[in-house]
């Protein structure tokens, strides 16, 4: 693989490409956080106090250098291959203006400060943060490097979704346990969407040798196969999606066209040049895309706080019941953050 050539670099030219190497653009990311402080909102609104803006706003900034701990060494790990990519080769460490002894120094400071502010929020909080920092020393570290493996690139890559989902929940309650449907349908989604960018990526470059040479996994992937798994991803997502609804919000039902709209979008997207699927940061610039999430996001939202009694009868089920009953956990007492009066009767776990 080529070297850059050595050359003299400024100090303030250093300085904004360690800062460039942090991205900090990619920080729209930290949305994927959002459902898992709206979803137990919604079952217990007392959880909500004033008190949980401060925590927010430290959890915001702990999952934020978490994140740009693991770009960091992704950026520094990644420069002899993006090297070969036609755009990538134009990041600050390919072009060789990243002291990389400094480099490592800012991925370990600015993991231990992401764990620290966690910390400050709750154990819980501050172990998920320690588990997505050590995805990204899977997903890019060598002998490991899960990012070579074929599919377990996209699920390890992937599974950052559900944790930042729990990154979210453990900001509002260590108490009430997440739901594992929701959970996997988050980790399902998110490959739906890593898949899709790695097939927008081999397709842009189109030569097998080069785009192998460039990420290992591409030498054994083709067009049609990811596509294949796309789909898997996506209908794996939607069966947990609707074991949730089910199970827990009859409601949401009525925004799964919505979701399937996002979902078809995202889809078509992938087939443009130079796609926006292959640079999430940047799908801010398609309109249409942009329109359908915010609608989704919010009808999802807003049917999470109501109830709609005349569906739940609507979907009452016809066949009988060959499952026993099963008895309902004892409920167990809490006490909201930020208040030492008022208790709340909780389930110890929906």
């Amino acid at each position: 693989m080529t070297e850059p050539a050595l050359r003299n670099v400024s100090l303030p030219e250093r300085l904004r490409a360690h800062l460039a190497i942090a991205r900090l653009d990619h920080s729209i990311k930290n949305l994927f956080v959002l459902p898992g402080v709206i979803v137990p909102l919604s079952v217990y609104p007392a959880l909500f106090t004033p008190h949980l803006f401060v925590t927010l706003l430290l959890a915001f900034v702990a999952v934020t250098l978490i994140a740009c701990s693991n770009y960091v060494i992704n950026e520094v790990l990644d420069a002899p291959f993006d090297r070969l990519h036609p755009t990538k080769r134009n990041r600050p460490a390919a072009r060789g203006l990243v002291n990389i002894p400094a480099a490592y120094v800012q991925w370990l400071l600015m993991m231990v400060a992401g764990i620290a502010v966690g910390l400050t929020i709750s154990r819980m909080f501050a172990l998920v943060a320690l588990v997505l920092w050590i995805m990204g020393c899977l997903y890019n570290f060598p002998p490991i490097r899960t990012k070579d493996v074929p599919y377990l690139d996209v699920l390890t890559e992937s599974i950052n979704n559900p944790l930042r989902m729990l990154l979210g929940w453990y900001a509002v309650t260590n108490v009430i346990v997440p739901p594992v449907s929701l959970l996997i349908a988050y980790w399902m989604l998110g490959c739906y969407f890593m898949g899709l960018k790695r097939f927008s990526e081999l397709s842009e470059i189109g030569d097998r040798t080069v785009a192998g040479a460039y990420r290992a996994s591409f030498k054994r992937y083709t067009p049609e196969s990811l596509l294949v798994s796309v789909v898997f991803y996506a209908s794996t997502a939607m069966l947990f999606l609707g074991a949730f609804i089910i199970r827990y919000r009859i409601e949401l039902i009525l925004g799964f066209p919505l979701v399937a709209f996002t979902m078809a979008i995202y889809l078509k997207l992938a087939f443009k040049h130079d796609s926006a699927v292959q640079n999430p940061e940047k799908l801010y610039r398609e309109p249409l895309l942009m329109t359908s999430f915010a609608s989704t996001a919010l009808v999802m939202g807003l049917l999470l706080f109501i109830r709609i009694p005349r569906l739940e009868l609507f979907f009452t089920p016809t066949l009988p019941s060959t499952t026993p009953a099963v008895a309902q956990p004892a409920p167990i007492s809490y006490t909201p953050p930020g208040s030492q009066q008022q208790r709340l009767r909780v389930p110890a776990k929906i």
